[in-house]
């Protein structure tokens, strides 16, 4: 199979990629993820303006993409610059859209945000325990319960919710005015929020949607796969410029051998933590799905906490110091591990031969 990427996501990377340079420096990013909103509002409004969420979607839906490798070329730059800005919550949002036949050109031209309030404190990842409740009567659908750890639900103006209905789990489009949020921010940056429906009004998407649900959260854990890949190429990039340029005994500790070995091992974890993740963006939409991004996520977080630990370990103190970069990439390397299920939930996942809907 040729890997090689098309003209068109090789555009797209370079442009995104460009844009990010220009953009989103380090310190600027550092002043917007850890602080309310917890990314640049600006900033999405010219992510949304180059088209960059027509990406995620399908050309039949009205977009320019939606495959595997279109979601890969756009995480692995968001990646690598740390980018902060609610791309996943978009993501999993327009799976859901999609299948529920939803008109997505509001949320793919950046007019309308989406969140999708799936998690929940007990059930963080697996939907099928799901307690979120939802019930039906003459006026309507109303819901109740809580939601966890919702990617960019601060803010969202409209919110996507898993909640159960009877033996079922439906999927709900409510106003996000008609739920009490309480948004925060994320240790490793960038926003997240925590929904409290109370007899919440609500529009019935799906009837049935734990499929549905199973299929966009293994995008989004694929899109979190090309995120780290991104995050460490740049991790690698600035412990080559340290080992080159830090001097110790009057010269450069790259020199040492102990230290080089130890970089080509990190070079072949990385390269192996590439590899899987192309594999899976090319079993998207196929029969060995679920199993793959599965395989690759547990793959990516132990890969993600190594590279993590050699970026600190090698840069000495000053890894760990808030103005250099070291420390927020390994903060986030090591975060996209518990996102949309750790190592132990994906390699419980392949250990049970799980192949999905």
């Amino acid at each position: 199979m040729d890997f090689e990427p098309s003209d068109d996501r090789r555009v797209l990377a370079d442009t995104l990629t460009r844009f990010l340079a220009a953009e989103y420096p380090i310190a600027h990013r550092n002043a917007v993820a850890y602080a309310a909103p917890y990314h640049d509002p600006d900033k999405w409004a010219r992510l949304s303006d180059l088209g960059l969420l027509y990406a995620l979607a399908p050309e039949a839906q009205g977009g320019m993409g939606g495959a595997g490798f279109d979601i890969a070329t756009v995480f692995q730059p968001l990646g690598a610059a740390l980018c902060p800005e609610p791309v996943l919550a978009a993501l999993l949002s327009a799976r859901l859209l999609v299948a529920a036949g939803h008109d997505l050109d509001p949320l793919l031209s950046g007019r309308t945000r989406y969140a999708a309030a799936i998690g929940e404190i007990d059930a963080p990842y697996d939907p099928a325990e799901i307690t979120c409740a939802a019930q039906g009567g003459a006026t309507g659908w109303t819901l109740h319960g809580r939601k966890s750890v919702v990617y960019g639900g601060g803010t969202a103006d409209r919110l996507l919710v898993a909640a159960r209905a009877s033996e079922a789990v439906g999927l709900f489009e409510v106003a996000s005015e008609a739920v009490e949020i309480t948004a925060y921010g994320m240790i490793d940056g960038g926003g997240a929020a925590e929904v409290f429906l109370d007899a919440t009004p609500a529009a019935l998407l799906l009837p049935d949607a734990e499929a549905t649900l199973h299929d966009a959260l293994d995008h989004g854990a694929l899109a979190l796969c090309a995120e780290a890949v991104g995050a460490m190429d740049t991790a690698q990039a600035l412990l080559l410029d340290h080992l080159r340029t830090r001097q110790q005994f009057g010269q450069p500790i790259g020199s040492f051998q102990a230290l080089q070995h130890r970089m080509v091992d990190l070079t072949i974890e990385i390269e192996q933590a590439r590899s899987i993740t192309i594999l899976a963006a090319s079993r998207m939409g196929a029969e060995q799905q679920s199993r793959t991004v599965s395989m690759a996520k547990s793959h990516i977080g132990r890969t993600a906490k190594l590279v993590a630990e050699e970026l600190i370990q090698l840069h000495g103190g000053i890894g760990m110091t808030w103005e250099h970069p070291a420390a927020h990439y390994a903060k986030r390397l090591v975060m996209i591990d518990h996102q949309l299920g750790d190592t132990d939930f994906h390699l419980q996942r392949v250990m049970a031969g799980y192949r999905g809907a």
